[in-house]
């Protein structure tokens, strides 16, 4: 191989690293922000007859996985890769974007979640009205947590995935080497609660 093709090669493993750098800066960006707004979620209610309603128990677990996915420990094993350290590089940092992409996805999993949580929050108070629960709304109230109920069935992997995927593609970001959904899947089962 010539001097001028290693060169040129040499060049493209660096650039390429370049991108993979910026696309973790970004997922990680993104993953913070979903953080922060997981964590501005109130997890108890201002009566505290409603603690233990469907609703609340869902923002309540919301808050535990945001902190878990924030506090789980990083996979710090990467592969010794041949070829110099622009290949080990590229490794190390194709790790760190799973690990991150990993992340960002539960944490819109939560998010949506907690969105929901937050829709029978108002319906609730909707049907409420001021009042408490009591023999003439408990018809509509439990048709509120059934509406919950679906949603929360509803939040799905591949639906995440695909959204998040069209954001990223929609603000023009690199996205040739994001893992799979079967590889975020497989790291997240890996660190369950």
């Amino acid at each position: 191989m010539s001097n001028e093709l290693m060169h040129a090669l040499w060049g493209s493993f660096s650039v390429l690293n370049e991108y993979r750098t910026t696309r973790v800066a970004e997922v990680l960006s993104d993953f913070r922000t979903l953080q922060y707004y997981i964590a501005a979620v109130p997890t108890e209610p201002a009566n505290m007859e409603d603690y233990y309603t469907e609703g609340w128990a869902a923002l309540r677990q919301c808050s535990l996985d945001g902190q878990h996915i924030l506090n789980c420990a990083a996979d710090t094993s990467v592969p010794q890769a041949s070829g110099g350290p622009l290949e080990q590089e590229k490794a190390e940092l194709k790790q760190c974007l799973l690990d991150a992409f990993a992340r960002r996805h539960e944490c819109q999993k939560i998010y949506l979640r907690q969105a929901a949580a937050q829709r029978w929050m108002s319906n609730r108070d909707s049907i409420l009205q001021g009042a408490r629960p009591n023999g003439r709304n408990q018809a509509h109230l439990s048709a509120c947590d059934q509406q919950l109920r679906i949603e929360l069935t509803a939040i799905a992997d591949e639906s995440i995935y695909n959204e998040l995927q069209a954001s990223d593609y929609s603000m023009g970001r690199w996205t040739a080497e994001d893992p799979n959904l079967r590889s975020v899947q497989r790291w997240l089962r890996a660190r369950r609660q």
